[in-house]
């Protein structure tokens, strides 16, 4: 029960007018009220009760559904609005799509920083490169009059295929967790409510809004949610969004297992749940399910939810705690203390962290011959091929698009460079030269450019120079799944002609995730960029010419062919005539609630009648580098890998349990930079569990990201989470660590573990 205020008292300011100064948008500065609630020596959750207290149903109607994506009367223009409460001085929630960067930022009259993919900064395994970026699209975010982040993507990559990798952090549950930790931590340090999606087992575009991911609870916990809970017991982040999808028969957005039994009561999530947009179905079954705001629209929780709650079908203790949830978010980041000051983002240190982090992603994946780093001085001709190469570097689309500083340097079909048109089916370039990067490292050298259309013109190029240089792409985008792990558009035919033509030939891949390589073996070098944002060519020249050892690591294994991979095919409807496009984009016919309109649940893509299907993920718990171990599959390249300039060697491994609650065992280990240059290493700790446990062979439990000098070494100790060592006991609903022999594995990659080591834990 709320208590009662004996007395409100308001203080109302005059609305002022800021100042316009250099950098800075004359803007409408809210009334300040203040009440009870105002006491910021007060916790979060009772200045929430206070002000809950104070409002009508009405206005806590108001509050848990959203006005739309829109302009004027208030909005920001972006993803979401939700109106505040002059009365109470609660302000708007103005939401924006911010995965890689603030979409829409040429609104505020300049960019937004578009950093590198969300697998790219992932490939760096550090929390600290997290950290930066999170906090960098905090600061803009707040710069341009945004409250809250619809980013965090972490969704694990069970389907390769799936459009929307690049907007998460691999196939790791654990990695995952931590890295979107770290992202949201120093994020919402900014004052900015931080976001964590699609909850749950979102893992493929193709039928998004009518698929139906079958998993049990065991397998669900120890993939698919894991990485929400390891986030989640680390930060207090503000909001979880729910998935179009259903999971095991219930939609996402109104599956009381996903909400309430695991979110809000087994792990004690705080915040509020959003749906993604247009996911709501219901009215009374999605808020006793969970789901605490409806987006964009009012059909399910507006006139109907307060309805609903007038007729007793959710009980004002529902609606409440949908209310107080979001307060309190609000409260607990200072959003009532703190006033907004817009101004112009400062792009020129979001150009550095955005650089650093695609330096740091970026992974070396073969070097034969030592021929990288090129050598600025010696190298007397490069042939450029491919990929828009001469002019800027690929991004991934749809939702998370962020606009191209002066537009799309590549003009689409028909002429036009609008940014991500078609809901991401056109691609945007960022303006950022590899060839002009590349010819500033190497002002010398003879250098030419080939569009890589021809591939008998290209190798022609390729055979007059010294070195050649091929970009390739994959373009991926949120509404579909690539067809296949195939580079599309004859890239594998053009990559053998210039390999044939020159063996000199290095590859350079932009895409959003795993891709085959048939040519693997007559190309001397690749060096997987990935989507490396708006200092993506000034990142891969400093990588190529050794400015920066390449250290990244990949998150996601390359299969050496679509063969190799759990499934096929991706998921699709019983029926072979709607296209993979169609399909990505299906929904069920929309139904109005009473009283309401739209949120039918077609989301952000458009509407295609597909009947529905469902997505048995029959591999289980094998999930990326644990299918392969498990099936005893050769990757192409293997889960953790990536190479240096430089050489590490691993020594002196100990492992002890831990009478730490925090910790179920310590291990330490010495590593060496063995060769001739410093690098950074990313050391990796797995365990392989008892027999009895009935799980994969191994699985990632901790790692470090070391500095290392020329001839330095370090000993390394890291403690391994109970958690981590664990399975998910159905019989219980809780965590058990199994009592036996644990196998404790140490080195560069989930395949190149050279130190191990034996200890009995006990239940």
């Amino acid at each position: 029960m709320h208590h009662a205020i004996a007395a409100l008292v308001t203080v109302l300011s005059i609305a002022v007018i800021a100042p316009t100064s250099e950098g800075q948008f004359p803007q409408q500065q809210p009334q300040r009220v203040t009440g009870a609630w105002s006491d910021s020596t007060l916790g979060p959750d009772r200045r929430a009760e206070l002000l809950l207290a104070q409002m009508t149903l009405d206005e806590k109607i108001a509050l848990v559904h959203g006005s739309g994506m829109r302009s004027g009367g208030g909005s920001n223009g972006g993803a979401g609005y939700v109106p505040g409460i002059p009365r109470l001085g609660i302000s708007a929630l103005q939401m924006a799509d911010a995965v890689v960067g603030v979409t829409r930022g040429a609104q505020m009259g300049r960019y937004s920083t578009a950093f590198p993919s969300q697998v790219a900064l992932s490939s760096s395994w550090d929390v600290r490169v997290a950290c930066e970026v999170g906090a960098t699209i905090g600061e803009e975010l707040f710069d341009q009059g945004y409250t809250m982040s619809l980013g965090g993507g972490v969704n694990i990559t069970r389907e390769p295929r799936n459009g929307r990798s690049f907007e998460y952090k691999g196939e790791d549950p654990i990695l995952a967790g931590k890295l979107v930790a770290s992202e949201m931590r120093c994020l919402q340090s900014r004052g900015i409510l931080g976001d964590i999606k699609h909850f749950a087992a979102n893992d493929q575009e193709t039928g998004r809004n009518i698929g139906n991911v079958i998993l049990d609870e065991r397998r669900l916990r120890e993939t698919d949610l894991l990485p929400f809970e390891v986030a989640l017991r680390e930060v207090e982040i503000s909001a979880v969004m729910c998935s179009y999808n259903k999971v095991n028969g219930d939609w996402a957005c109104e599956n009381s297992y996903l909400l309430n039994d695991f979110l809000k009561k087994s792990i004690g999530f705080k915040g509020f749940v959003l749906s993604d947009w247009g996911g709501t179905h219901s009215t009374a079954k999605a808020a006793l399910a969970g789901l605490d705001m409806e987006e964009p629209g009012a059909g399910y929780f507006g006139d109907s939810l307060k309805a609903a709650v007038q007729r007793g079908d959710v009980p004002m203790a529902r609606l409440d705690d949908m209310v107080q949830r979001i307060l309190r978010s609000q409260f607990a980041l200072g959003q009532f203390d703190r006033q907004p000051a817009r101004k112009v983002p400062d792009i020129f240190a979001g150009l550095d962290v955005a650089q650093r982090a695609a330096e740091r992603g970026a992974v070396l994946l073969k070097n034969a011959d030592h021929r990288l780093p090129l050598s600025a001085s010696r190298v007397r001709s490069i042939a450029i091929i491919g990929s828009h190469a001469d002019v800027g570097v690929l991004s991934g689309g749809g939702s998370s698009q962020v606009d191209a500083p002066g537009g799309n340097p590549v003009a689409a079909p028909g002429g036009t460079n609008t940014p991500g048109g078609g809901f991401g089916r056109i691609p945007v370039w960022h303006p950022s030269s590899p060839m002009k990067a590349i010819q500033a490292k190497a002002p010398h050298a003879k250098m030419t450019f080939d569009a890589g259309t021809d591939p008998s013109a290209a190798a022609a190029a390729a055979r007059a120079a010294e070195v050649a240089i091929v970009f390739v792409n994959q373009h991926a985008s949120e509404g579909r799944d690539v067809s296949s792990l195939a580079l599309p558009n004859g890239q594998d035919t053009l990559v053998a002609a210039v390999a044939a033509a020159n063996p000199r030939t290095i590859v350079v891949l932009e895409t959003g995730g795993a891709v085959t390589m048939p040519w693997i073996d007559r190309v001397s070098a690749v060096l997987a960029a990935w989507y490396p944002g708006i200092r993506g060519g000034e990142a891969i020249a400093n990588l190529l010419f050794g400015d920066v050892n390449p250290s990244g690591k990949l998150v996601l294994t390359f299969p050496k062919r679509e063969t190799d991979l759990p499934h096929a095919r991706v998921f699709g409807p019983p029926t072979s005539t709607v296209s993979l496009g169609d399909a990505a984009l299906a929904t069920q016919p929309a139904v109005a609630p009473a009283g309401g309109g739209g949120g039918g649940g077609g989301g952000r893509g458009g509407r295609v009648s597909v009947p529905p299907f469902d997505i048995p993920y029959t591999e289980g718990l094998k999930v990326g580098y644990k299918w392969y171990d498990a099936e005893g599959k050769a990757p192409l390249f293997p889960f953790g890998y990536g190479l240096s300039y430089t050489t590490f060697a691993y020594s002196g491994l100990r492992v002890e349990t831990s009478t730490s609650p925090s910790a179920a065992a310590t291990v330490s280990f010495t590593v060496k930079n063995t060769g001739a240059r410093s690098g950074r290493e990313i050391a990796q700790v797995y365990a392989s569990l008892p027999a009895s446990a009935g799980e994969p062979p191994k699985r990632l439990v901790a790692w470090d990201v070391i500095d290392l000098a020329v001839g330095e070494s370090k000993t390394v100790r890291l403690a391994i989470e109970p958690l981590f060592l664990s399975v998910f006991d159905t019989a219980s609903h809780a965590w058990r660590l199994p009592a036996g022999q644990y196998t404790i594995r140490v080195g560069g990659s989930s395949a190149m573990l050279p130190l191990n080591a034996t200890i009995a834990l006990a239940q």
